[in-house]
């Protein structure tokens, strides 16, 4: 998906919306363990519930990779049936070097080799530009960088000052955008870092930043938009939890699609008053 069909439907859809697959076999509706594939049938029905609200959705993979061939198979099977127009993103938070990433990428985005179709992979960029570049050589495709993470753990390093005054989550952003291009690269910025994000913005002005921590994990809309919003929108805002298990029973799918919805509503508004629609 190039960058021109993203923002077009997030003008279509009054949505920045990115709705996460963490589809766990012990947190799904208990009805659904009667079906052959129940993680398959959760994921199709989460997707009808929320395509009309969602311009992007965010399986991650460690959820199907822990149950081996057959989780895998739910993951290809998923992402067949997402909607052609919304925007795919493989989680697997890859980074390793050379011919190792190349091989990563074309496990995510060469269907005739692995079967996966993904219009984009989240990256760790710790090993540097080789662990990056690889997937940047695809057409159309996108790695989505690790910069500023919701994690606490993040404090580790990321928070860290460097010589040049910068901390160290600005001087990753600041060298990774020299590597690829806003039609070719995202950044991870989470939604508990409050003003922080503003920090990402100053340095990835036109960039795409994929958005996690909203909702559940106590990351406000407000702020996100206030620090992180563009002239092009410049956000996917990725709920997982507070949508996918807004219920257990029964009902599960249509409580998921009136979450998203109320999500969808609160982006329209933002998307309205900065003009963007």
């Amino acid at each position: 998906m190039t960058r021109a069909e993203l923002i077009d439907q997030i003008k279509r859809k009054k949505s920045f919306l990115c709705v996460g697959l963490d589809s766990d076999i012990n947190k799904i509706p208990s009805h659904l363990l009667e079906f052959e594939d129940p993680i398959f049938e959760f994921n199709r029905a989460i997707i009808d519930a929320t395509k009309e609200y969602a311009v992007a959705y965010k399986p991650n993979i460690a959820f199907y990779e822990s149950t081996g061939a057959k989780g895998m198979e739910s993951l290809r099977k998923t992402l067949e049936i997402i909607p052609k127009e919304c925007f795919t993103i493989a989680d697997a938070k890859r980074g390793d070097i050379g011919n190792t990433a190349s091989m990563y990428a074309k496990a995510f985005f060469d269907k005739s080799s692995s079967g996966f179709d993904f219009d984009s992979i989240t990256v760790a960029p710790y090993m540097g530009i080789d662990s990056v570049v690889p997937f940047l050589e695809f057409q159309n495709k996108w790695a989505i960088v690790l910069g500023l993470t919701s994690n606490p753990g993040s404090n580790d390093f990321q928070q860290n000052e460097l010589r040049n005054s910068k901390r160290l989550f600005e001087e990753v952003v600041s060298r990774v955008i020299t590597w690829g291009t806003a039609s070719n690269l995202m950044f991870v910025v989470g939604a508990t870092r409050g003003k922080d994000i503003a920090a990402v913005r100053k340095q990835a002005p036109n960039h795409f930043f994929l958005v996690p921590g909203v909702g559940s994990q106590g990351g406000s809309l407000e702020e996100v938009v206030e620090f992180g919003m563009n002239n092009d929108c410049g956000l996917l805002v990725n709920s997982s939890r507070g949508i996918i298990y807004a219920s257990k029973g029964h009902d599960f799918a249509s409580i998921a699609g009136k979450e998203a919805q109320k999500l969808q509503l609160q982006m329209q508004e933002h998307l309205e008053y900065h003009k963007i629609i």
